[in-house]
């Protein structure tokens, strides 16, 4: 009986112990120069591996209102992170481009990196230790 109570307690102890892991952190982004309310905006949380390579390791798709959005990525680790931003005016869930190579819809980055050519990740690059971020980013 001895053995069965402390075999019991021991399993309740182990589920407990998991429930509690670190959640991580909050990071809060808005973007308020949005130039219009047509469309959506993507958003991605990306690592050096993901970034310019598609989906990040997060991806977000919010309504605009009034020029205004705000997006919140939760239980993000500790880490080097870069966010990137597109008003996809015709929601085709990509960037579409002038005959020139020009973007036709606006973007940004962490940081608000406006570099000519490809954004850079080391540009954008930003750290998650322990406190949540509260985050701006223009187009």
């Amino acid at each position: 009986m001895k053995n069965l109570i402390l075999t019991f307690a021991l399993i309740l102890t182990s589920l407990f112990s998991f429930s509690q892991e670190d959640k991580g952190i909050t990071i809060t982004v808005t973007i308020d120069n949005v130039k219009n309310d047509i469309g959506k905006v993507l958003m991605s949380l990306h690592t050096s591996e993901t970034f310019m390579k598609g989906k990040g390791i997060i991806d977000s798709e919010t309504e605009i209102k009034d020029g205004k959005i705000t997006v919140t990525f939760e239980n993000v680790l500790s880490g080097d992170y870069a966010i990137m931003a597109l008003h996809d005016e015709n929601e085709n869930k990509r960037m579409d481009f002038q005959e020139n190579g020009m973007p036709k819809e606006s973007y940004g980055m962490s940081n608000n990196v406006m570099a000519f050519g490809p954004p850079q990740y080391d540009d954008a690059k930003f750290k998650v230790e322990d406190k949540n971020l509260v985050l701006n980013i223009r187009f």
